[in-house]
């Protein structure tokens, strides 16, 4: 299989323009489940491309291309010049940490509405107020219904709103997705969301096959029989709780307690909601594979997260054939080109009830 090109593209974060194609020496990109992700580019020093006037951090964007096909897309927020090694490293995140810096400076209300709506509600009210032109339009209704209330005291942070909406049972994943509205001269990006419980795909990962399984580790740490969430001040110095048990696992080890804490969660069935995912998530050990996939074999866009992709692996006490959650993908690009491409799994029961974070 011939190696793919890459290039990397400057853009107007606010418009999404091109400005320039970069001389790149070095690129590196990762996808992460419910997350900004991040893409670090090197290039020459004192290459034209590197124009302090119009290359800024938080006001530059980049977009990777892949055979001219938008892989990653987000925005510079920072940069290091090595004057030593006559090198400019770009530090960017994607379009999600755009909204860790918006906030709901007016409060938000939203009572039993369908949270595909709600979603899109919000990224309108980003947009139209000097945003970066998120286009929520594919979203579409998932049947479940949330109430969101802040105040314009609480200033709610927008990607916190976000993640807190996808994460609960019968939430979604969701990730922005860089696409050519003009080819080679404008680009935009989409919200999309999935399934919380991951998006089955055809691919099946088999250690010394197609890939090398680096290794597998176990966790226990959300294992809990007993979870509580608590919410908002009642205004009596009492908080909401929600609460609930795993009588099963409590048979088989001793009781463990969860806390999580909601402040801004005024329900008691949302709290209650809230701690069955804790328990949920935390009802077995979970096995978390690294992986790297065979040159050739792969392209960065096959295991998008959320994806569920089955290993298959061998080694001693790391014995295991099972379907897993893509959680991360990371492909780094050296300076001849070559491309390596690395995985990191996470047991599909993890994601089936929501893991609040």
């Amino acid at each position: 299989m011939a190696s793919a090109e890459y290039k990397v593209i400057q853009t107007n974060v606010k418009t999404g323009n091109v400005v320039r194609t970069l001389p790149v020496t070095a690129i590196s990109f990762t996808h992460t489940l419910n997350a900004s992700g991040s893409c670090a580019v090197t290039i020459p020093l004192f290459a034209p491309e590197a124009d302090p006037n119009s290359l800024v951090p938080g006001i530059s964007g980049l977009v990777v291309l892949r055979d001219d096909v938008p892989v990653w897309g987000g925005i510079l927020w920072t940069l290091d010049g090595n004057i030593a090694e006559g090198t400019l490293n770009l530090n960017a995140s994607g379009f999600h940490s755009h909204y860790q810096g918006r906030y709901f400076v007016n409060g938000w209300t939203a009572k039993s509405r369908e949270q595909a709506t709600i979603l899109k509600d919000w990224f309108a009210y980003c947009n139209a107020d000097n945003g970066i032109a998120t286009n929520a339009s594919g979203v579409s209704a998932t049947g479940n219904v949330r109430t969101t209330v802040w105040t314009r005291y609480e200033l709610k942070n927008v990607a916190e709103a976000i993640d807190e909406l996808a994460d609960n049972i019968g939430g979604f994943n969701f990730r922005y997705v860089p696409y050519w509205v003009t080819a080679g001269a404008k680009i935009g990006h989409r919200f999309v969301i999935s399934s919380r419980e991951g998006v089955p795909t055809s691919h099946s990962l088999t250690h010394r096959a197609n890939c090398d399984v680096t290794g597998v580790s176990y966790d226990s740490t959300a294992l809990c029989t007993v979870a509580y969430a608590t919410g908002a001040d009642k205004g009596n110095g009492e908080k909401l709780v929600g609460i609930f048990e795993n009588s099963s696992l409590a048979a088989a080890m001793p009781e463990r307690v969860i806390v999580g804490s909601y402040t801004d969660v005024k329900e008691t069935q949302t709290l209650i909601s809230k701690a069955q995912a804790h328990i949920n998530a935390g009802a077995v050990p979970t096995a978390i594979p690294e992986l790297t996939l065979y040159p050739g074999e792969f392209s960065p866009l096959d295991f998008i997260p959320g994806d569920i992709t089955a290993v298959d692996v061998n080694a001693g006490y790391i014995a295991l054939y099972d379907e897993f959650v893509v959680t991360e993908c990371a492909t780094a690009i050296d300076a001849n080109g070559t491309e390596t491409i690395k995985l990191a799994l996470a047991s599909k029961e993890l994601f089936n009830n929501a893991n609040p974070s």
